[in-house]
């Protein structure tokens, strides 16, 4: 059965989306959720890691899949055919789904963050950089979540030194 309400994650409630998480997760044949570390993403850079994170998810797949679609308009390195749709989140049904399990796991991921670390306010801005997350960086340093590599991290780090 065709899962109803399917859309590009950033669209949809957070209430909503992990709704639909629950209703992916126990209808998805498999899936698959992976992630780059902070270090990965200082020493490759920011897409490089991506497109790390997105063969790591492929390859942690249960299932072989046919055909890989990806959201964007890079592909990782795979030994299974695969397309890159721009705006494939708001257009794919499966893109939609993936992105949405991807950002509830991130979600749930800051909110641990921020469990550890209150100071930044990872539960809020959901590691974005919004003014009070650059205030949180100026007053406290970086903490072992923060990429060396994003500039104002990299400034603060300078300043101090």
């Amino acid at each position: 059965h065709p899962i109803a309400g399917l859309a590009d994650s950033k669209k949809l409630t957070p209430a909503r989306r992990d709704k639909l998480y629950d209703e992916i997760r126990a209808k998805a044949l498999c899936c698959s959720i992976a992630q780059a570390s902070v270090e990965e993403i200082d020493q490759l850079n920011i897409l490089q890691a991506t497109l790390l994170a997105m063969r790591r998810a492929v390859l942690g797949l249960r299932l072989k899949p046919a055909m890989v679609l990806v959201d964007g308009n890079r592909l990782p390195m795979l030994d299974i055919p695969a397309e890159a749709i721009v705006k494939g989140d708001a257009l794919v049904p499966a893109i939609s789904a993936a992105s949405i399990l991807a950002k509830v796991h991130r979600d749930r991921w800051c909110a641990q963050v921020d469990a550890e670390f209150p100071e930044y306010g990872f539960a809020g801005h959901k590691g974005y950089g919004t003014a009070m997350h650059m205030e949180a960086l100026r007053e406290h340093g970086a903490c072992i979540h923060h990429r060396r590599s994003f500039a104002p991290v990299a400034q603060r780090i300078l300043s101090l030194s």
